[in-house]
């Protein structure tokens, strides 16, 4: 039973990314964010998560389908593409 809440835990689910998207969008962020940043904004916005840790991972994952850009820097920041980038 314990594994399979935390397999279940550490799904990300389809919901995220649209959650995280809506948040970041609705602050019109001119430059790309950290992962710190994003979950301050969340938080800011009544949207809890674990960690700042689990947002990269929701972001990283999405990125592999374009969904999200990941600037290779120290820190990691994340930008949503859109028709204007």
């Amino acid at each position: 039973m314990g594994e399979q809440y935390v397999c279940k835990r550490m799904a990300t689910r389809h919901g995220d990314i649209e959650r995280i998207r809506s948040v970041v969008e609705s602050v019109d962020a001119e430059e790309p964010l950290t992962a710190r940043e994003i979950l301050t904004l969340l938080e800011d916005h009544g949207i809890e998560y674990d960690s700042a840790h689990r947002v990269a991972t929701v972001l990283g994952r999405h990125a592999e389908t374009g969904a999200v850009e990941v600037i290779r820097d120290q820190p990691y920041r994340y930008r949503f593409p859109t028709a204007n980038n």
